[in-house]
């Protein structure tokens, strides 16, 4: 597919719009190096928020806008891990249906800067602890393995830990 972009590789941070052509296809993300999660959304009418992040693989998508847990599919990333320029669509509503617009927003990661990865839960008050490297300013978190919502916990609600004002973007809810 062709593609508009504007990139920040300082930032780790593409934003990318293009047509769909309803066939398995390559986007360019103009990011150098190979994103580690990347969001779309079409623009043209209603369809989910599709989700690629690395520790899910090429063949497993999440939706941003349910509870759902992740599910195997190759008609989303088209079972191929995306590269230093281009990441792959299938076929699926949410990526690619022909004539549609979509766009998407690809993330590296930047040492110091932004992170992606996954964890274990523990099931302890506590939880785990999780190394990034730097104190992370923004953290979003979905489970996988089970339904559950996407939780963002940031610095602005809550200046020092515990964090505990939470958003979900998968729900209308206001803060809390």
């Amino acid at each position: 597919c062709s593609s508009d972009l504007s990139v920040s590789t300082t930032a780790g941070f593409s934003v990318v719009t293009y047509t769909g052509t309803g066939a398995n296809a390559t986007v360019g993300h103009g990011l150098g190096v190979a994103p580690s999660m990347i969001i779309t959304k079409k623009r043209s009418s209603t369809s989910d928020w599709g989700v690629y992040h690395t520790s899910l693989g090429n063949t497993n998508y999440v939706l941003l806008d349910t509870t759902a847990a992740s599910a195997a599919s190759s008609t989303y990333w088209n079972n191929t891990t995306p590269t230093s320029t281009v990441f792959s669509i299938g076929t699926a509503d949410p990526v690619n249906i022909n004539t549609a617009t979509y766009v998407a927003y690809c993330f590296a990661p930047i040492a110091g800067f932004s992170a992606f990865g996954s964890y274990t839960g523990n099931g302890s008050t506590d939880g785990p602890f999780i190394y990034t490297g730097f104190r992370p300013r923004w953290v979003m978190v979905k489970r996988t393995d089970s339904t559950g919502n996407w939780t963002i916990l940031d610095t602005a609600r809550d200046t020092y830990n515990v964090e505990s004002a939470q958003l979900y973007p998968n729900l209308a809810n206001a803060e809390a």
